[in-house]
């Protein structure tokens, strides 16, 4: 019962919401759709991040899917070290091409596994 409560609590709320208007990836430098975007933390919040970005989704999971949090937190904790690796490189390259809606899933590295 008190789940129906809150609930109806909150849906009366008034919502405040920033709505962050023509944001651009700060990694393929192309505006993010609203339903593509997700906010990443430069430093990963295990590792005591708290700045976030928003990014393409696509181009948030490349991260994820090339580097481990460690190297993440030390060495590519600004969009600019990011898009300097070659890997990152090649992805923004190839991503460039793409509709700004376009979404694939991305492997993780074959570096990441075999660690």
């Amino acid at each position: 019962m008190l789940g129906k409560i809150r609930q109806k609590l909150i849906s009366l709320a008034p919502t405040q919401r920033l709505k962050v208007v023509n944001a651009v990836c700060p990694i393929c430098d192309r505006p993010i759709p609203e339903a593509q975007k997700d906010a990443h933390h430069l430093i990963p919040k295990s590792k005591g991040g708290k700045t976030t970005e928003y990014l393409h989704r696509i181009c948030h999971r490349q991260i994820h899917a090339l580097f481990t949090e460690t190297e993440l937190a030390s060495q590519f904790n600004t969009a600019a070290a990011l898009q300097e690796h070659p890997e990152m490189q090649r992805f923004i390259h190839w991503v460039k091409s793409k509709p700004n809606h376009f979404y694939e899933k991305s492997r993780k590295s074959a570096r990441l596994k075999e660690g």
